[in-house]
């Protein structure tokens, strides 16, 4: 069976302030023209369809038309929603669409039920595990500790399962939408951590023979039956060397995954560069940029005047302006940004408490803390989701 892989659209999404939808658009086409000139059986979408979960109207109108475009093409599509999903959203009308070739998987309890297909050599069944927001379904699963292993683990165990009362030879493939350890994140994906944890072992997939992740966007190979498709666009500069594509898979009759990486059309190209204002508006070797979406990082002890101007007149497409003076070694007057860049939640908090009482918080009191964090993250969740 040929199996294509994707995930992350994030319909609806910008790039800093630049309308993304008619590059969107146009992975669609490269992905129905691809799903057609392949003669793919079967596409998976591995979550984060939309951007955020009330996505604005020519994001919901995209999505229809490519759904419609697959549809007509009679290529069975299996999606499930990620955590930019309003997971009830895109979940109506699922009993409806899937007699249209098109399964949408949105709920916790639908984990162990597969959409099964068939080829030469019997059945595939792919079974959808959309975003778990742990708090949110720990009682589906009636686990104790609401954590993303435990919640994706019970998942996991339902789907292991309904594989086992299955006739032998059935193959299998699991849809996920999450953060497995020894991925790479980005920038550009929001922030998923429970209990100061934000990664599953990639352990909880084994027993099945291919596993198509979706949420960090940049394609990667975890083993050879674990993979992140990415997203097909770049979310941010922090993605300047992503390679953007797509997995197409052919699942022979053993189950043995056989991969093959198609790029993704680009609408431009990404750069960030870095100097002094003169050095970036005098610099030949950036002449390679002129067409680029930049980000500039402008080094100047003292910010000049109108930097954006000036770069924008070499540099049209500039996006992003930072100003990071370089500084003597052991300068300590860095910006507040530089010193939290890279830090999470739990480590800034943390700080805070060593900085204002002189001592560095007990076990005691970074679980408090971190109950506080997670019971905000929670909430705004349940905030987006029932917008």
């Amino acid at each position: 069976m040929r199996i294509l892989h994707t995930s992350d659209w994030h319909l609806g999404r910008s790039f800093h302030r630049v309308s993304m939808l008619d590059a969107q658009a146009a992975f669609i086409e490269h992905l129905v023209s691809t799903a057609r000139e392949r003669q793919v059986d079967a596409v998976v979408v591995a979550g984060d369809i939309y951007d955020r979960a009330v996505p604005p109207l020519a994001a919901v109108e995209l999505f229809d038309s490519a759904l419609h475009r697959l549809a007509d093409l009679g290529v069975p599509t299996v999606m499930i929603s990620g955590n930019h999903d309003s997971a009830r959203r895109l979940g109506v009308g699922a009993g409806l669409i899937g007699r249209a070739g098109i399964h949408l998987r949105t709920s916790a309890a639908s984990c162990g039920t597969p959409v099964v297909l068939a080829d030469e050599h019997g059945d595939v069944a792919f079974y959808g595990l959309p975003y778990l927001e742990p708090a949110l379904v720990k009682d589906e699963f009636a686990v104790e500790r609401a954590g993303h292993e435990a919640v994706l683990g019970a998942a996991m165990d339902r789907v292991r399962a309904d594989l086992a009362d299955r006739p032998a030879g059935t193959r299998s493939v699991v849809l996920a939408h999450a953060f497995v350890t020894g991925g790479e994140a980005s920038d550009s994906e929001r922030d998923i951590t429970v209990g100061g944890v934000d990664s599953v072992p990639a352990g909880l997939f084994d027993g099945v023979d291919y596993v198509a992740l979706g949420h960090l966007h940049g394609s990667q190979t975890l083993s050879e039956r674990v993979r992140y498709s990415g997203s097909p666009l770049a979310y941010s500069f922090s993605e300047e060397h992503h390679r953007k594509s797509m997995w197409l898979l052919d699942l022979d009759a053993d189950g043995d995954v056989a991969a093959e990486r198609l790029d993704c059309p680009v609408p431009r190209r990404l750069a960030r560069i870095s100097g002094t204002l003169e050095e970036l508006l005098a610099d030949p070797g950036l002449e390679t940029h002129i067409e680029s979406w930049v980000e500039a990082t402008l080094t100047d002890a003292v910010r000049p005047a109108e930097p954006m101007a000036a770069l924008c007149a070499r540099f049209p497409h500039t996006l992003s302006l930072v100003f990071a003076p370089e500084r003597a070694p052991g300068d300590e007057t860095g910006s507040y940004a530089r010193r939290l860049d890279g830090r999470s939640d739990q480590e800034i908090a943390e700080d805070f408490v060593a900085h204002v009482r002189g001592t560095d918080p007990d076990a005691a009191e970074r679980a408090v803390l971190r109950d506080a964090i997670d019971t905000v993250r929670t909430d705004d969740t349940l905030r987006e989701v029932a917008r």
